[in-house]
């Protein structure tokens, strides 16, 4: 099979197209044919070396832990999908080796959910690792309520747009967030009230509810995360999916995305009904992986990147 992979850590130019051996499938693991593969910031820091410490990490590793595309070996104790189901998945693994960018991808099963029937390949792609972390921020870390006012941090990102989008599902009063001003209209139409970051941000937040917010999710950590806590009204919720200790010492929760098939079933239907939108920045041919990182490492993406595969 064809695959993006590297061989050493490093930065861009480390990504290769290579041929590598077809994955081997287990009892209960789906070899799923990539159609397009969502890129991350976890993708490029991968390849820098950064989760290793987390993770054991195997070369050649192909980076990647989104995907949409068709089923196309199950094994022997699989009975939920079989050959040429639509299938998309946020496949983290115990360990990092066979991740997304690649032909084929052998995903365990409890990865995986039914692709949303509405939307094409490079949409569907883009729903897995974003949706999760979002869904799983506002029940897990957050619990958030029906009246609650959520105050989000990068609204305009790939989490970030899905976050005010399920906060209004989940019947948040308003939804507050933070984006530089040439997002503003983007997230207007998301449902979010939007405030320029950087200096001032804490008295801009101030002036919109200066009774605070009751829920803060930050995707960003640094001065953000900092000014956080102040924001809130008494008996306020923190959560965040930046700086494990740092979240903590300021009494919030914080929140590592887990793969989970029925959570993600949940929000492919979503999709399908109408009441989540998936919003692509670019696109790109798996060829050209390394630019795809680069543009998202370079920040100020709205929406999700994603690599598309031939046939796709």
């Amino acid at each position: 099979m064809r695959a993006v992979a590297l061989n050493e850590y490093g930065g861009p130019e480390v990504l290769e197209l290579m041929d590598l051996p077809d994955p081997k499938v287990g009892p209960d693991v789906v070899l799923v044919r990539t159609r397009a593969a969502g890129v991350n910031p976890v993708d490029y820091k991968m390849r820098e070396g950064g989760i290793d410490g987390r993770f054991p990490s195997h070369f050649p590793l192909i980076p990647g832990w989104d995907l949409a595309g068709t089923v196309e070996e199950v094994g022997p104790d699989v009975r939920e999908f079989r050959s040429g189901d639509e299938v998309i998945g946020y496949v983290r693994r115990d360990h990092v080796q066979w991740g997304t960018y690649a032909e084929l991808v052998p995903a365990p099963l409890r990865t995986l959910a039914p692709k949303p029937a509405s939307v094409g390949w490079a949409q569907a792609a883009a729903l897995p690792l974003a949706g999760l972390t979002a869904w799983q921020a506002l029940h897990r870390g957050l619990e958030l309520e029906k009246g609650d006012v959520l105050l989000v941090h990068a609204a305009a990102g790939g989490v970030g747009s899905f976050a005010v989008q399920l906060a209004r599902v989940l019947g948040a009063a308003r939804v507050i967030g933070t984006a530089s001003e040439g997002t503003h209209d983007y997230l207007r139409e998301l449902g979010a009230e939007p405030v320029t970051y950087g200096e001032g941000l804490a008295e801009r937040v101030r002036d919109l509810v200066p009774e605070g917010v009751t829920a803060v999710l930050d995707l960003v950590g640094g001065e953000a995360l900092e000014v956080s806590p102040s924001l809130l009204a008494p008996g306020g919720r923190l959560a965040s999916v930046r700086q494990a200790d740092k979240v903590e010492e300021l009494g919030g929760r914080y929140i590592f995305v887990r793969p989970d098939g029925a959570q993600l079933a949940e929000l492919s239907g979503l999709v399908d009904a109408g009441r989540l939108a998936i919003h692509l920045h670019e696109t790109f041919p798996m060829e050209r992986a390394a630019a795809a990182q680069r543009l998202v490492e370079g920040g100020h993406v709205h929406g999700k990147v994603v690599l598309t595969f031939h046939g796709a």
